[in-house]
């Protein structure tokens, strides 16, 4: 069931949540950060949130959104590697890869989150949290020519938010499992 892995890997859920909400209050900390230092760090998360995606899709056995966890973080892990490649991108360049892969996983997860809502009624953490995350990749390209200090800034706010949200999700499972036992 997915409700048994979700509960069993709950500290990896709220773990992606912990790297995504330290990533945005750096952005806020440091908004004067450089293009390359802003292309590492968010290669950085990207890759961790890829990282940790995959350790949540594959550690236990699943019947259906392990599929959604591993597309997620293999996307995430590819938008970490084109940060890393390219670390000369330019800003609107950036904006793009950033806003597709918000776009590309927030799908995903409001996906996996139809697939939850089976096994938990009423759970919408998950979705919330991935359509907080495709807001935030079409305002990018709507509105590509913003500056660099108001995209530091919602790039943060988009990685808190979306980590608050992953925490209260895991926190949730947990939750259900001390009340299952």
């Amino acid at each position: 069931m997915l409700l048994d892995m979700l509960a069993r890997n709950w500290w990896a859920v709220v773990l992606r949540g912990v790297v995504a909400i330290l990533f945005g209050m750096m952005a806020w900390i440091w908004p004067g950060v450089t293009l390359g230092a802003l292309v590492f760090l968010w290669g950085c998360y990207a890759f961790a949130d890829g990282v940790l995606a995959l350790i949540s899709a594959f550690s236990g056995a699943s019947r259906t959104p392990w599929w959604a966890l591993g597309l997620i973080g293999i996307v995430s892990i590819g938008a970490a590697m084109v940060a890393f490649v390219y670390p000369g991108l330019t800003a609107v360049g950036l904006l793009y890869v950033i806003a597709l892969w918000a776009i590309v996983t927030g799908v995903l997860a409001v996906a996996a989150a139809f697939d939850l809502r089976r096994e938990i009624e009423g759970e919408f953490w998950l979705g919330l949290a991935g359509v907080v995350s495709m807001m935030f990749g079409a305002f990018l390209i709507a509105r590509p020519g913003i500056g660099g200090l108001a995209v530091v800034w919602m790039i943060g706010s988009d990685a808190v938010v979306f980590g608050v949200m992953l925490v209260a999700l895991g926190l949730r499972a947990r939750r259900l499992v001390a009340h299952r036992a």
